[in-house]
């Protein structure tokens, strides 16, 4: 086992010890209590509710997905083009694969790079499959694999207040959705 695996690992056991506490703290509604173990683009581990304390984007998607799936990560690339500078650093985007067999970290950082995504702001991540279903329940998005290996799936992409609780949702894709991208100015005021 190499160093960043034992550190990865001792990152991620924390997490699942500490997840628990840091429950207390969130409302009943947030989507924060939902307790998925994540692994981004880089191979490090950590907890769904690490992700609390600042309002974000959450969606999901697949890396070999030839049509949806770029047009919601260009979709978000453009609602953050539509912020402020400053509201774009306030605001994370999380993209969670609906594909763990297929979306390892390696595979992850490989469409991170293509898409030119910023480090500062985005994640994609992947986790088992028995949690890409908790995952898209709590985000309302249904999925299926076919025979072919694609991933039929509806798209949405959800902003959560810093608390994890759901503030809107779009599933306009190809533009920012004005009304969605006023819902973000109000929650990053």
């Amino acid at each position: 086992m190499t160093s960043r695996s034992v550190c990865n690992l001792l990152l991620f056991v924390c997490a699942c010890v500490l997840a628990p506490c840091a429950f207390a703290d969130l409302p009943g509604s947030s989507i924060y209590r939902l307790d998925v173990p994540l692994v981004d683009q880089d191979g490090r581990a950590f907890a769904f509710a690490e992700r609390a304390g600042k309002p974000q984007l959450v969606s999901m998607f697949y890396t070999s997905c030839p049509y949806v799936c770029p047009l919601v990560i260009e979709t978000l690339k453009k609602t953050q083009a539509a912020l402020t500078p400053e509201q774009r650093a306030k605001l994370a985007v999380l993209l969670v694969s609906f594909d763990p067999d297929r979306d390892t970290p390696a595979r992850l950082g490989s469409v991170f790079d293509q898409r030119h995504l910023d480090r500062s702001t985005w994640t994609l991540a992947r986790t088992d499959a028995k949690n890409v279903r908790k995952f898209a329940a709590v985000l309302d998005i249904q999925f299926r694999a076919l025979a072919t290996g694609d991933i039929n799936h509806t798209s949405a992409i959800v902003l959560l207040a810093a608390d994890g609780t759901i503030l809107a949702r779009t599933e306009k894709l190809g533009e920012a959705d004005p009304e969605f991208v006023a819902a973000i100015g109000h929650a990053l005021r």
